[in-house]
């Protein structure tokens, strides 16, 4: 009875390169004649990622075990141009994928929320090794800092952090489909990096000045005059908490 079981499970073939780009090109032009705007991912030549925060992304997803399975072909797919729509908004991710039907599957991936106490524990820690938005936004800091970023209790989410669906029939945790918009995200930090901050829910203006204004404290306490309510003030100011 199990045997029958299997073989009674449907089986999905997986279309190749050509036939998933010239879907995804009949999906583009189906929706422009409708009016619709699409934000397709384009990776230009192999690599999916080239700058320090699309390629820390993907090397966040890529170091968890739980998405290990299903990460190549995500990867296939987003490099075939089968994303062929993705918008970052706060706290979620919705994209469009195309696969072996005519139309392309939803998804939706949300990402939780970085509490107030997890983002001030990041501020004190790299208070003293950011200097500016622009050392932020194109990755120029110190090792030690991207690594802040990256560890268990840093910026990028962890699996437990991030929820996703999709409209496909595949039953495993994490899709082909969800795995390649996930890999589009990467794709996309590296235009726009400050994607992540508002996906992550967090204001990086303020999170400059929230940093800045630690080292400026950190310079008062060394001559004797610090003001307790620095980091309270700021760090509430940056969750709109006042």
């Amino acid at each position: 009875m199990s045997s029958r079981y299997w073989n009674d499970f449907p089986q999905y073939s997986q279309p190749d390169a050509s036939e998933l780009r010239r879907k995804s090109a009949e999906t583009k032009k189906k929706e422009k004649a409708k009016g619709k705007v699409l934000e397709p991912v384009v990776i230009k030549g192999r690599a999916v990622t080239n700058s320090w925060w699309g390629s820390a992304w993907c090397d966040n997803l890529e170091r968890y075990a739980d998405y290990e399975s299903r990460l190549g072909r995500g990867k296939r797919y987003v490099r075939n141009g089968s994303v062929v729509d993705l918008k970052i908004k706060k706290g979620k991710i919705l994209a469009r994928v195309q696969g072996t039907r005519k139309a392309p599957y939803k998804v939706e991936i949300r990402i939780s929320p970085l509490s107030e106490e997890k983002c001030q524990t990041i501020i004190k820690k790299c208070g003293r090794k950011l200097d500016s938005l622009e050392k932020l936004l194109t990755g120029d800091f110190p090792e030690e800092m991207g690594e802040l970023f990256q560890s268990e209790d840093g910026l990028f989410p962890s699996p437990r952090e991030i929820s996703f669906s999709c409209s496909c029939p595949d039953w495993a945790l994490l899709c082909k489909h969800v795995a390649a918009a996930l890999y589009g995200v990467g794709a996309r930090l590296d235009e726009n990096p400050l994607l992540f901050f508002e996906l992550r829910g967090v204001d990086v203006g303020h999170f400059i000045d929230v940093t800045l204004a630690n080292k400026v404290e950190a310079m008062l306490a060394n001559a004797g005059n610090v003001s307790s309510r620095m980091m309270d003030d700021s760090a509430a100011e940056l969750f709109g908490v006042f």
